[in-house]
């Protein structure tokens, strides 16, 4: 079954290397193509390996948002869709949150929570979010609040893997977490050159923290599956 299982891997790895030797070339036309492909392959790779727990609402939470991220794809490859490309990234967002809530252990109770040493913890996180809206806020226009919002549930995000430390088996929390980072500095990527400066090879570095940071996140939650303590 395992070997069965790992084709639809090789499809998502396959898409996105087509996907990426499409932007290096600029045939932007044959992306209508490759692009939905990329995260199909691992939507049916995790529903495969989660059939035998598919009821659970960790599967559900993950599984949601990788189809929303792959709506989200599908929308961006319209720009005057961008802004429902981002209403449904940012709904995958919330269902990662979830996820990434469910996939650990040992959650301490909200009286029990030291928020000092979350924030500072957080820090990096949030001083490299307000460094980007800097940047693009005077390009903003009528996008600020939808993107305020989005920047706000990234983060979010970001800080839930981030809070996975020691509440879950080590790969899981390294996976998880450093998919997360991925994820962060794709959607700044986007953001820096949609609204600030349209940087040379943005699209390579946006699709290729991208699809690693899919990968890494799909890894990080089998592994807590698999193992976790």
């Amino acid at each position: 079954m395992r070997d069965r299982n790992i084709i639809w891997l090789y499809l998502f790895l396959l898409a996105s290397l087509v996907d990426i030797a499409f932007l290096l070339e600029g045939n932007l036309g044959l992306r209508f193509f490759s692009k939905p492909l990329i995260l199909l392959g691992l939507i049916i790779y995790f529903f495969q390996i989660t059939r035998p727990i598919a009821s659970t609402f960790l599967t559900k939470s993950i599984l949601s948002a990788l189809i929303f991220s792959w709506i989200g794809d599908i929308l961006l490859l319209w720009p005057h869709l961008f802004i429902y490309g981002l209403g449904a990234f940012l709904m995958a967002q919330v269902c990662y949150i979830i996820g990434f809530k469910l996939a650990q252990s040992g959650s301490n109770r909200l009286d029990q929570v030291n928020f000092i040493k979350i924030f500072f913890f957080n820090l990096p996180i949030y001083l490299a979010a307000a460094f980007t809206f800097y940047l693009i806020n005077p390009n903003l226009g009528g996008m600020k609040i939808p993107v305020i919002i989005y920047i706000i549930v990234i983060v979010s995000m970001v800080a839930t893997a981030r809070e996975r430390f020691k509440k879950c088996n080590s790969a899981s929390f390294w996976q998880v977490f450093i998919g997360a980072v991925f994820f962060f500095i794709s959607d700044g990527a986007i953001a820096i050159s949609r609204f600030f400066f349209d940087f040379p090879d943005s699209g390579i570095i946006i699709m290729g923290t991208y699809v690693v940071a899919q990968l890494l996140i799909v890894m990080g939650i089998r592994s807590f599956i698999i193992d976790p303590k």
